[in-house]
């Protein structure tokens, strides 16, 4: 009788199997279950955002290219003034992998791996993802409030 070990049942058929294909097969269904492992960590920014917020509450926008960063309906935000009467909304989470983003000078960072954005949320370096996502964001000057969604 061979040395091989056999599938025992497992597979059926109780032939042998060599020590590679053994050690190739056991690779395989390891890397499976970190990438499942991984893939559970991963909560993407939110797809809708509905709320308002008052301009003048925050300080950092009173300039184009000013960044506040907020809290709206549970999500992280980023509010960017790009001009005297727009601005963007941008989520927090990073794309590649749901890390946390943070303000970074004129841009943004992903803490988790390195991923650099701009001002406006595109994809610039570091770890290769795509643009931080972005929320409608409808400004009223009357009433200095910002609506997202």
């Amino acid at each position: 009788m061979s040395d091989a070990p056999r599938c025992a049942g497992l597979c059926g058929q109780g032939e042998p199997i060599g020590r590679r294909t053994f050690l190739s097969e056991s690779v395989l269904a390891a890397a499976a279950l970190a990438l499942t492992a991984c893939m559970s960590d991963i909560s993407g920014p939110p797809t809708s955002v509905s709320s308002s917020l008052k301009i003048a509450n925050y300080p950092a926008l009173a300039v184009v290219n000013g960044i506040a960063t907020v809290n709206l309906s549970g999500a992280k935000l980023a509010i960017v003034r790009t001009g005297a009467s727009s601005f963007i909304a941008l989520s927090l989470i990073c794309p590649h992998q749901g890390g946390s983003i943070s303000t970074n000078g004129t841009g943004f960072l992903c803490s988790r791996h390195g991923a650099r954005f701009n001002g406006t949320g595109t994809w610039i370096g570091g770890e290769r993802t795509s643009s931080m996502r972005s929320y409608p964001a409808t400004y009223d000057a009357a009433t200095d409030t910002l609506t997202i969604g």
